[in-house]
């Protein structure tokens, strides 16, 4: 264990992009399993999700005029 946290600390002083990349890159997918149950007990609720089709009237089509060439 002590030489995980050393090699950590000589990577965040020798090259500190390569550490943070690596941090964030390994944070990802543990927040995808412990942020939705956080925010299920602070009362978060989703928001209705958004039609992806135009409702169809309920009757029957009108034929369209006036727009023919002339």
């Amino acid at each position: 264990m002590a030489t995980i946290y050393r090699t950590a600390q000589r990577m965040a002083h020798e090259s500190p992009v390569i550490f943070w990349s690596l941090a964030i890159g390994f944070a990802g997918p543990i927040m995808v399993l412990t942020v939705p149950p956080i925010r299920k007990t602070f009362g978060y609720k989703q928001a209705e999700r958004i039609p992806t089709t135009f409702p169809v009237p309920n009757r029957p089509r009108r034929a369209v005029s006036g727009y023919e060439d002339p």
